[in-house]
């Protein structure tokens, strides 16, 4: 995890104030409550296409640098597995698209 500081000075009629604030970047993909994202390979993306009867470009999109991907190796042009589990539906898996900004 990196970390970047910045100062900011604030200056009012009586006194100066510091505050320096702090910009994380917390890797996500580790959290709990992240959904585990996969790359289908090329039969399971045909297959998947096949079952929906849709071509890729009609799947919903996500974007190569979403944060959920960041451990993938993804390309533009993947589809990705997406599995979420709850308590009340059990497991739901959602599909997405690859796509550049």
């Amino acid at each position: 995890m990196s970390s970047e500081k910045k100062d900011i000075k604030i200056t009012t009629e009586k006194k100066d104030i510091k505050i320096t604030t702090e910009k994380k970047d917390i890797k996500i993909t580790n959290h709990v409550y992240q959904p585990k994202h996969e790359i289908l390979s090329m039969k399971d993306s045909e297959e998947v296409l096949k079952k929906y009867n849709t071509k890729p470009s009609q799947l919903p999109y996500i974007l190569i640098n979403d944060k959920g991907l960041e451990d993938l190796d993804v390309r533009p042009g993947d589809i990705i597995k997406i599995t979420r589990t709850s308590f009340t539906a059990g497991e739901s898996v959602y599909y997405r698209y690859v796509v550049e900004d």
